[in-house]
């Protein structure tokens, strides 16, 4: 099967869609992938994202927290409760939104490169 280009295919990871149909969903549980693609047959388990996610995911959550931090204490400073509670808060909530999209986004972009994925080669 001859894959068209990279960037459809992490699209599709990034939504949560089988990377090759884009039909059928990436994930059988909040980070547990499919063993295959229920729409196309695709096989996707074998597919191993390891740590880039939560890299990838810290990353960008580390820069709008303390991003967001910086300007809401400079602009108008909060008892030290508040802010602890509320860039925590808003950290958990990036963290557990961006990690599902993170790993589709690493799936697609392994499945498109035709990496594979897994320890045995």
């Amino acid at each position: 099967m001859a894959r068209k280009t990279i960037w459809p295919a992490i699209a599709r990871g990034f939504s949560g869609r089988c990377p090759n149909c884009g039909a059928g969903r990436l994930f059988r549980a909040y980070l547990k992938p499919v063993d295959c693609c229920s729409a196309c047959g695709e096989p996707l388990g074998h597919i191993r994202a390891d740590d880039g996610p939560a890299w990838l995911t810290i990353l960008i959550t580390g820069h709008i927290v303390v991003g967001a931090a910086l300007t809401v204490e400079m602009l108008s400073p909060l008892p030290v409760w508040e802010s602890a509670a509320g860039f925590s808060a808003l950290a958990l909530v990036l963290v557990l939104a961006l990690l599902p999209k993170a790993k589709g986004f690493f799936i697609g972009t392994i499945w498109a490169t035709q990496a594979t994925g897994s320890e045995s080669a």
